[in-house]
């Protein structure tokens, strides 16, 4: 035995780092409140300390956490607090955190069941209870991912491999040199990472036919241009400006008639379905063909998680199958046949404890409860003469002051506060600020303490 593998055993076996890390977790749970939602520049100056150059020799794994307690705690973002609004960026429930931690202790690769039965187990679990909650048909498939970006990409890989075929072309076999032409059909109002996914499927820019949207970012039904068996559809659940929500049924009708592919980008929105409050924005969501979600955004689990739903599972496999002669694949679940990658964490542990502490009654009350804050939220803001320029439908808010001047150098003086944080976006070719209540922490006097924010910068910002 070597020196770093005696140095290394030690470590595993004493538990003392695990311990320190644990007190500098509760530490920072313990502060969260009280700490600024963005750090200030002083503490920002501290991370030179990283600006180092490699290391010769082995550290001291003491000091080196102490380190990062010390100068990354403070340098965080405190989206784990109450004050934070920005990116539709979710908390973590207690009880994902902890299974997170459990998890991360187990370390499992979830490619294969051989690799890890319990992750294989797990998702199997998850993919029936997202279907049961969400009202998709039961052969609908689910594969894990880090996030929406991905989950969009495996749901337009699908909807390439199933339309191509559709038209005599196998593009697994001949590629996309010399294919029929796909005809991509995106609102303008479509989240860029859209965009992104097309180009990185060998589509281009010049394939997409935009849709006008009226003036909450929803798809005009009747602006549709003729569909058919060429046709790929993407529709939103939830605008990530205005939280606005497609007309489902009317869009996913025309699409299946002409066998069009719909794909619905539901990042944080698809978790609307869960509540009978939202039935009017979601109904018809189930006619789609695939569906991107995060359960770091509105469900509150910890990043990265994902999720990929394709009720299609042949197009889903054969659009990211994986050789190799080393694979073993099993009977059971083996979760590298529904995402991109090989490697991937088991990210659905945390996504099963998250699932089963709520249940369907609790995922609906959450979900109800991020609705009445945005409500809330934007009641004060109106009462201080802010302007509400959406229809707060689910969990977004844009905001304006009286000019656009007005509304940067308030938003600018808000993010500098440190008290809370929220980001900036356009809107009808307006500075806006958009706001996002996506955290279980989130409580009505973090609402009005942001809103004194608020109304101090506006007053500041009137005085430059």
């Amino acid at each position: 035995m070597n020196k770093l593998q005696y140095e290394l055993l030690k470590q595993q076996n004493n538990k003392e780092l695990l311990t320190q890390a644990q007190k500098s977790a509760f530490e920072y749970i313990d502060n969260i409140s009280k700490q600024r939602v963005f750090p200030n520049e002083t503490n920002l100056g501290k991370l030179s300390v990283f600006d180092e150059p490699l290391p010769t020799a082995t550290s001291d794994p003491a000091l080196l956490l102490e380190l990062l307690s010390d100068v990354g705690s403070v340098n965080t973002v405190a989206q784990t607090g109450g004050r934070y609004f920005g990116f539709v960026n979710g908390n973590a429930l207690p009880v994902t955190l902890a299974a997170k931690w459990l998890s991360d202790v187990w370390d499992q690769n979830a490619a294969l069941y051989v690799m890890s039965p319990i992750a294989s187990k797990l998702e199997s679990v998850c993919q029936r209870w997202l279907n049961q909650l969400f009202g998709l048909p039961e052969q609908t498939a689910a594969g894990f991912v880090s996030g929406t970006s991905i989950a969009t990409l495996s749901g337009l890989a699908a909807a390439r491999f199933r339309q191509l075929q559709k038209l005599g072309w196998d593009v697994n076999q001949q590629g996309l040199f010399g294919a029929p032409k796909i005809r991509l059909i995106l609102g303008k109002q479509t989240h860029g990472s859209v965009a992104k996914s097309i180009s990185l499927l060998g589509f281009g820019q010049a394939s997409i036919e935009w849709v006008d949207c009226d003036n909450q970012g929803r798809m005009i039904v009747e602006k549709l241009p003729g569909l058919d068996e060429s046709c790929i559809v993407v529709l939103q659940a939830g605008n990530v400006n205005s939280g606005a929500f497609d007309d489902f049924t009317k869009l996913c009708q025309l699409a299946n008639k002409a066998q069009a592919w719909v794909h619905i980008d539901g990042a944080f929105g698809l978790w609307a379905k869960a509540s009978s409050r939202f039935d009017e924005q979601t109904r018809g969501m189930e006619l789609a063909d695939s569906w991107s979600v995060d359960a770091h955004k509105t469900l509150n689990t910890p990043y990265d998680c994902g999720i990929v739903l394709c009720k299609d599972t042949e197009a889903l496999t054969s659009a990211l199958h994986q050789q190799g002669s080393y694979i073993q694949l099993s009977e059971q679940r083996d979760g590298l046949l529904y995402t991109p990658e090989m490697s991937k964490r088991a990210r659905a542990i945390e996504l099963w404890a998250a699932m089963k502490y709520l249940g369907r009654n609790g995922v609906a009350e959450l979900i109800e409860q991020l609705h009445d804050r945005a409500i809330f939220f934007a009641r004060l803001l109106t009462d201080n003469r802010f302007i509400i320029l959406n229809e707060v439908v689910f969990n977004q808010i844009i905001i304006s002051c009286e000019t656009e001047q007005l509304t940067q150098k308030t938003l600018s003086l808000v993010q500098q506060s440190g008290e809370c944080w929220c980001g900036g976006s356009t809107w009808n070719k307006k500075s806006v600020i958009r706001i996002s209540l996506c955290s279980w922490a989130t409580t009505e006097q973090d609402i009005r303490r942001s809103v004194d924010v608020f109304i101090k910068a506006r007053s500041q910002a009137l005085e430059i």
